[in-house]
Order: structure tokens, then C-alpha cells, then sequence
């Protein structure tokens, strides 16, 4: 029986041999405030729904998913079809070279990044919050694709999803640190200063800009996407720093065949 594909966005990579797809917030069962594709399993939202979301994803996109348990770290896992059925592990990242599973992260104002071999070979997914980010994560899931499929990193195309934008991302000097820049001395066009009211400073985040910057260090081949705010589009995706309670989206990767 067909399926409709769920609403989402189609990556715009030169990746062949794969699937992949963003999920919206619509398309789902939801009840506000997890309206309605919610795909989180741990935000409060009705557990029959959330089974009901990820069964849709799973049909329209005709391989099984495995969920991680996310920490803002840097960890990466391989995994195979057998792990959809097993309890979720703990990591941001997944790596597969194999088919009739999805690499996945569940992401509501983070910075999702998939990954793709040449053919694909070997594919894989990344949860990038700043803390992941700064740790390393995608460098680490990029070397790992790369060897799964025996290429190089300049052969490995990936892409970044929507995330909170750099307009709405206001962060402290903590941030700033994380990432090797002197919130007192060093200028980034990664950090836009701004003083609050109150005196104290602050600075605008470009995390896309900050991933494409470690992408294109580790060596990296062609990067797409990194458009469209979370936070800013409400009627399209879910944002934690928004809603606070609300849903998780899913960005996804797979091989065909």
C-alpha cells in the first residue's frame, strides 16, 4: 500500500546512493503544545502519539529509524538495523554502511548535520548544539564516514538543517570560550556583540557558520543548506529556546538499496 510522504525538507546535496529528509512539525497526531509531529519520546508528549509519529516517519521513508539518547556531547556510534529494536544509546552521532536503516537525531533549535559517502557508501548523522559542536562532534562523525566508505573527508558531502538562527541565538561569554575565542580581546564573525540594558554583554551565535568553519577545517567536501531559523518560523518548526515545552523534529540519512 503507498505511502504519502510526510511533510520535510529534501536536503540540497549532491549526495547520490541516499535518502534524507528534515521532518517539520507537520504530519503528525500531536496535541498542542507538541503539535504535531513531534518525534521526541521525552518532552512530556502522549507516548501513543509519539509511537504514532515515528511509525509514519518510519513507513513514509520505508526503513527503520534509530533514536539516540542525546547529551550535548561529541560521541559517535555505528549502528545497523538491529539497534532500531533495542533501547536507545547514549551518543550524538550515528554512523552506518549499512542499508535498510536510518542515521537520526532529534533536534528543536540544535543544529542537525548529515553526512554522505560517495555512492553512499557510508552515511551518517550529527546533533550539533554549541557543546556538541565545540566537542568535536561533526569532525568525529565526518572521519568516521569517511573510513567506513574508504574515502576521503574531501569525498564526504553533508548538510545542515535548520536550526536557531543567528539573529535569535544570544549567548555568554562561556560560549564564546568553548570555542577558543577571548570574549575581551579576540574579534569573530562567528559572535556579534550586543549590550543588554542592563549593561552586560552579549553576543549573537552563528552556529551554522561556526559548523561550515569546522567542516572546511577537518577537510571536509561540499557543505549545503544552513537556512531557515527555528525559532523565527513557528508555523514550520519547533523551538525549545521559543516554547520551551514543545516538540523534536528528526533529521534523517539512509542508504538506498
Amino acid at each position: 500500500m503507498p505511502v504519502d510522504p510526510l511533510p520535510g525538507i529534501v536536503p540540497d546535496w549532491a549526495a547520490t546512493g541516499v535518502g534524507a529528509l528534515m521532518t517539520t512539525r507537520a504530519g503528525g497526531v500531536s496535541r498542542a503544545p507538541w503539535d504535531t509531529l513531534n518525534l521526541g519520546d521525552a518532552v512530556g508528549d502522549d507516548p501513543l502519539a509519539v509511537a504514532e509519529n515515528r511509525r509514519r516517519l518510519a513507513l513514509a521513508i520505508g526503513v527503520p529509524v534509530v533514536y539516540l539518547r542525546q547529551v550535548h556531547g561529541a560521541r559517535v556510534v555505528h549502528i545497523d538495523a538491529s539497534d532500531a529494536s533495542r533501547a536507545p544509546i547514549e551518543a550524538d552521532a550515528a554512523v552506518t554502511d549499512a542499508a535498510g536503516v536510518a542515521c537520526a537525531v532529534q533536534v528543536a533549535d540544535c543544529l542537525p548535520v548529515l553526512f554522505a559517502a560517495p555512492g553512499g557508501r557510508a552515511v551518517g548523522a550529527a546533533h550539533a548544539g554549541w557543546r556538541g559542536l565545540a566537542a568535536g562532534v561533526v569532525e568525529r562523525t565526518l572521519e568516521r564516514v569517511a573510513a567506513l566508505a574508504g574515502c576521503a573527508r574531501a569525498d564526504v558531502v553533508s548538510w545542515l538543517g535548520p536550526c536557531i538562527g543567528p539573529l535569535r541565538f544570544e549567548v555568554g561569554a562561556d560560549v564564546l570560550r568553548g570555542f577558543g575565542v577571548d570574549p575581551l580581546r579576540d574579534a569573530s564573525p562567528r559572535f556579534a556583540p550586543r549590550r543588554r540594558p542592563d549593561g552586560q554583554w552579549r553576543w549573537l551565535c552563528d552556529l551554522p557558520g561556526l559548523a561550515r568553519d569546522r567542516l572546511a577545517a577537518a577537510g571536509a567536501g561540499p557543505v549545503g543548506g544552513g537556512h531557515g531559523c527555528t525559532v523565527e518560523d513557528r508555523s514550520a518548526f519547533f523551538s525549545y529556546r521559543r516554547d520551551g515545552v514543545t516538540g523534536r523534529h528528526v533529521a534523517a540519512v539512509w542508504r538506498r538499496g
